[in-house]
């Protein structure tokens, strides 16, 4: 496709709504579905200039714009609906930061790529509740600052607390938070909280290297780096008190900790060694690409299966890493207040990924359908009465966990009806240009 300039490209691009624009076919070769992007005024304003400078330099250098990277997930084999960026949509690899799309487990030329979950697989954040007050905090901060990170490991290169051994490592990989509850890292109810139990079912150790697990027999219980936080928060603002306190939050100045962190070097190795194996995969099976950042698989392909196995084992490792950390985080809080854990009802509200793929069935075209959605630098957001949230949440909609930064506020939201229809129940991430997964 010849270089188009700005002007000419704008003509691909259709404001249906307030904040919505869709993606037209054409605007990049090969789609077969529309694009569709989310955006307030300043993140639309954000997205078209990056488009306009991509036309400039006609393409050279760093990523593609994230409305281009929409359009190439878009032309992806198998996918159905839309490809859709999320309100805080910006270029990453691959598929957009921000960007989700379902594909066809009845296809046979349906893919999987792991451009579309990310390197760090099931990032994710994770919230408890106390019943701390924010007075009770401000003369301890210093202390209980210092004290987190005694007990949390964080920075690059950073090295476990929790005892594990290479079997120890295996048994983890496939139990994942039934490891943490078998060892006595967790509570039982802390699992009844968690996206998919903090276990996923289909994970298999085998298909995992050697490499992989050496990267990560150290670092289970690690903040690492980058945007990674164990963060103290005060309840500011509460917009719906019954959804509010069906969670647990029941008044401002109420204290909580979020945890946000994912695989660590394990998920960024096996995400490396699929992308190796299904660049070979893509020249067996002819399987053509508009960005070779997108290589992929056919999911039934071994090497499609082996990457889905092989990522539900490094989500079995985020679930377990996330949940050491919460017992870190009990220990630590505790410790200041001369305590237990079970005294400050340090219970987990909910944990939430936001890099990962799932097989889960949807409406589309009116027909239930069975999908493989991959969910990059986005959550998913189901409706009341979904099968797949927990019972506590039956009536309100499962818990969305949207992470800010130390400048900007976290949210807690709840998923809709509106959502599950438009989006396969999936939103954004964050306030905040969210970098994760790149």
């Amino acid at each position: 496709m010849a270089p188009r300039d700005y002007n000419q490209e704008l003509q691909f691009l259709e404001k249906r709504g307030k904040n919505i624009w869709r993606i037209k076919p054409g605007f990049v070769s090969n789609m077969k579905v529309d694009g569709l992007f989310y955006v307030n005024d300043r993140l639309e304003k954000l997205m078209f200039d990056e488009l306009r400078m991509h036309c400039k330099f006609q393409g050279t250098g760093g990523f593609l714009p994230a409305m281009k990277q929409i359009g190439n997930v878009a032309a992806l084999p198998g996918i159905v609906g839309r490809s859709i960026g999320l309100p805080d949509v910006h270029a990453g690899y691959g598929f957009a930061i921000g960007n989700m799309a379902a594909f066809d487990m009845d296809d046979p030329m349906s893919i999987v790529s792991p451009g579309g979950v990310g390197f760090d697989i099931n990032c994710g954040v994770r919230l408890l509740r106390t019943n701390l007050t924010e007075e009770d905090v401000k003369p301890k901060k210093e202390q209980l600052a210092q004290t987190m990170f005694d007990h949390i490991p964080v920075g690059v290169g950073s090295k476990g607390v929790i005892p594990m051994t290479a079997r120890d490592l295996e048994e983890a990989l496939e139990m994942g938070m039934d490891w943490s509850l078998r060892e006595g890292y967790v509570w039982a109810e802390d699992k009844e909280h968690c996206e998919e139990y903090g276990r996923m079912l289909q994970a298999d150790s085998t298909k995992v290297s050697f490499k992989a697990k050496k990267r990560g027999l150290p670092q289970l219980g690690t903040l690492g780096a980058g945007n990674h936080y164990a963060e103290l928060q005060v309840v500011d603002e509460i917009f719906n008190p019954q959804a509010a306190r069906k969670m647990g939050i029941d008044f401002k100045g109420q204290v909580c900790v979020m945890i946000h962190c994912g695989s660590r070097g394990f998920g960024h190795q096996v995400a490396t060694d699929a992308l190796v194996a299904m660049e070979r995969a893509m020249k067996r099976d002819d399987i053509q690409v508009n960005d070779r950042q997108l290589a992929c698989a056919r999911i039934n392909s071994p090497e499609g299966q082996d990457y889905l196995k092989a990522m539900a084992t490094a989500a079995n490792f985020a679930w377990v890493n996330r949940s050491s950390m919460t017992f870190l985080t009990r220990q630590a809080i505790s410790k200041i207040f001369e305590t237990t854990p079970d005294d400050l009802d340090m219970h987990v509200i909910y944990d939430v990924s936001h890099n990962i793929a799932k097989i889960e069935k949807h409406m589309v075209d009116g027909r239930e359908k069975t999908l493989l959605v991959h969910r990059k630098g986005s959550t998913r957001a189901f409706p009341p009465h979904h099968p797949l949230i927990p019972v506590d949440y039956q009536l309100t909609g499962q818990p969305v966990l949207i992470g800010g930064t130390m400048g900007t506020c976290s949210y807690v939201l709840t998923g809709t009806e509106q959502g599950m229809n438009e989006t396969f129940g999936t939103t954004s991430v964050s306030v905040l240009n969210h970098s994760l997964g790149v």
